[in-house]
Formats: C-alpha cells, sequence, structure tokens
C-alpha cells in the first residue's frame, strides 16, 4: 500500500512529478491563448459570454461585471472564449446567428462585427502564445545571458559528410548556403533540419575562403531532457581551444531582440519541420501528443522551475503555431474564411463552411489520434 501511495503522491510521482508539472504548464499556455481572444475581443467591442480554462462541466467560477462567466472546468486539455452570438464554444457559423438576440447583444454579437474585428480577435490567441514565448526568453537572456563559441572546426568524424566533403581541423565557417554565421549555434541550427539536403559552406582555412558542400545525415541523439530526437549533422567538432566558449550578457532591450530573432528561428524551423514531415523525410516519433508533453513536463520540474518555465515557452510558440494551420476549428481555418470574406465582400455561405469545418474537425481528430498513437504504442 505504502509504494502504491507514494507511485501516486511522492515528489516523483504520478501526480505530484507528471500530472501536476504538466496541468501547469498546459494552464499557463491556454489561459495567454484564451487571454488574447478576449482581450482583443473586448478591445473591439465585442461581447464575451463565457471565459473557460479546460472543457465540460463547470468546476468554479463567478460572474463579473460585464456578464463574463469565468470558470475552470472539469477536462483540462484547452479552453475556449465564447463570444455574444456564439452557436458553440467554438464561434462556429450558423444560419440566423443574430436571432433571439436583443439590440444591444446584435451591436457585440462576434458576427456581427466587421471582418477585421473578428480576424483580429482570431488571430489574437495564436499572437499572444507567440509574446509569451518572446517574454520568457527575454527574461532568460537578461539574467543568463547566454555560452557562444566562435565557429570552428576542431575534429571531423572519421567517415563523417564533412570528412567526405573535405571539411579539416582548423576551418572557420563563414557562411550557409550564402548566409553568414557568426557563432557554432548559428551553424548547427542550418544544418541540424535539412538532413538529406547539400548544403554549400564557405570556410576560412589558412587566409583563403573555401567553398565546400556537405549533406548533413540523420543521427539520434539526447536532448537537454532526456528524450531521443533525430537531427541533422555533418560530423564536426568544436572544442573551448579553437571556439573561445564564452558568456555573454545583454541588458534589457537586447534581451528582447535576441528573444525575438530566437523566437524567429523556432517558428522557421516549425515551418521547415512541417514541409519535410508531410513530404515523408521526418522521423514521425518527432511529433508528440498529451502524454509526451506530459513526460516532458515531469523531466523539467524535475531539473528545477526554470526548467519548468522553458518548456512553457516552447509548448506556447508550438500550440500557437499549430493553431494557425488553415484548418477549422483551428484559429487559422476562421482566418481563411475572414479572408475569403474580405475579398469576395460578403461572408462564405454558411453551408460551405460547415462542410470545411467537418473535413477540417475529422483532420485535427485525425491528427490528434496519430499523436496519441505515437506516444503510447510507436514510439
Amino acid at each position: 500500500m505504502g509504494d502504491f501511495v507514494s507511485y501516486l503522491f511522492g515528489s516523483d510521482s504520478l501526480l505530484v512529478g507528471t500530472l501536476v508539472p504538466f496541468l501547469f504548464v498546459l494552464t499557463v499556455v491556454v489561459f495567454v491563448h484564451e487571454m488574447g481572444h478576449y482581450l482583443i475581443g473586448r478591445w473591439c467591442g465585442i461581447g464575451v459570454k463565457a471565459f473557460s480554462v479546460g472543457f465540460g462541466p463547470e468546476l468554479i467560477g463567478f460572474t463579473d461585471s460585464h456578464g463574463t462567466r469565468w470558470k475552470l472546468s472539469a477536462i483540462p486539455l484547452g479552453g475556449y472564449v465564447k463570444f455574444v452570438g456564439d452557436e458553440g464554444v467554438a464561434s462556429a457559423p450558423s444560419e440566423g446567428a443574430e436571432e433571439g438576440l436583443s439590440d444591444a447583444e446584435k451591436a457585440v454579437a462576434f458576427h456581427l462585427q466587421p471582418v477585421w474585428k473578428r480576424a483580429a480577435t482570431v488571430f489574437a490567441g495564436p499572437a499572444f502564445n507567440i509574446l509569451l514565448t518572446i517574454a520568457i526568453l527575454s527574461v532568460f537572456f537578461a539574467l543568463y545571458g547566454r555560452v557562444i563559441a566562435d565557429p570552428m572546426v576542431a575534429e571531423l568524424r572519421p567517415g563523417s559528410p564533412a570528412a567526405v566533403a573535405g571539411f579539416e581541423p582548423g576551418d572557420r565557417f563563414l557562411t550557409v548556403d550564402g548566409e553568414k554565421v557568426t557563432t557554432f549555434a548559428d551553424v548547427q541550427r542550418y544544418v541540424s533540419g535539412r538532413a538529406g539536403d547539400p548544403i554549400r559552406f564557405t570556410v576560412e582555412r589558412k587566409g583563403q575562403e573555401v567553398a565546400l558542400t556537405a549533406t548533413p545525415e540523420l543521427i539520434e541523439q539526447s536532448d537537454p531532457l532526456g528524450n531521443k530526437i533525430k537531427i541533422g549533422v555533418i560530423g564536426v567538432v568544436n572544442n573551448e581551444a579553437l571556439g573561445k566558449f564564452r558568456s555573454v550578457e545583454y541588458g534589457p532591450v537586447e534581451s528582447v531582440r535576441q528573444a525575438v530573432l530566437e523566437t524567429g528561428y523556432i517558428v522557421s524551423r516549425t515551418g521547415e519541420f512541417f514541409g519535410r514531415f508531410f513530404a515523408g523525410r521526418e522521423d514521425k516519433c518527432q511529433l508528440g501528443g498529451p502524454v509526451k508533453i506530459a513526460n516532458m513536463a515531469g523531466q523539467a520540474a524535475s531539473r528545477g522551475f526554470s526548467w519548468l518555465v522553458q518548456l512553457t515557452a516552447m509548448l506556447s510558440i508550438g500550440i500557437g503555431l499549430l493553431n494557425l494551420f488553415p484548418l477549422p476549428p483551428l484559429d487559422g481555418g476562421h482566418l481563411v474564411f475572414y479572408a475569403a470574406e474580405a475579398v469576395l465582400r460578403r461572408p462564405v455561405p454558411v453551408a460551405i463552411q460547415e462542410i470545411f469545418f467537418r473535413v477540417g474537425f475529422i483532420t485535427v481528430m485525425g491528427f490528434m489520434a496519430f499523436v496519441l498513437f505515437n506516444d503510447i504504442f510507436a514510439c
């Protein structure tokens, strides 16, 4: 019995060690996402009936002076903002959306607002997720700075793509596919997501520029949390003597700039990953669902609160970008309809929207089932 209680409630237990960190990370990300919808919606003069973290039956809640019901619901895998005039919690279209609304409600109903207000309100959710990532990274850069190294080749793995391409110890990377690089991390960023793609390098060797081409190979490594990941490498190693490893500190403004650049890199890398994934060139096990995220949250929490906050930043931008996919019922799907409405100068017929919502819903559910299957059985 004692072992069972320890398994559930001990510091390394399923509940305290995994589920609590997972719910913390997910709740923060969902709250920020929905707060984006809420704040911009209110700024646009749209009425809000409910703000919920979680789905299903309400656990606790209160109603504010504006008539908005704020609540925590039983199923903690998401959340929603329900605006005045919404048919359901997903702002889905409906025939006669204004029927049954008073004149006062019509003035603030979501579906009766100009298209730019609806688009801004929907886009705000993913945007706030991205802003959360920038904010967290800004704080970390301001507090801890970062360790950088010159882009040097100290060693070559025998038989590696770099060795085959003609790299030599002492080479200094100048450009990768025409892009200037100043740190070894810059080189790693370009290479890690391009396994199987020939890459053009320019290196400095004994005062001369040398052009080389190498094709990264995919290898399995462990990330800082101990998870197995597959990335592209060319087989070069840096060291402290040549790379001059050093810590760089940033002021408040530079911290924000670095955070924006880092976030931009994450966005770019994510876009490349999905492009390669749908082309069948990425490992399906690199995609994780709730089980994998929960495990990562537990691993991060075991290393300290700062690790959990960093995971929150990564999950926030991931959810923000995923929500921008052009599929109903995701935010990106709504934005596609609003863009069409702006071009056509009239709403897309509800019947057509409903067809796309059904197809999109099935696609999203299929994707969720796919990553869950990966989590439990395939990976």
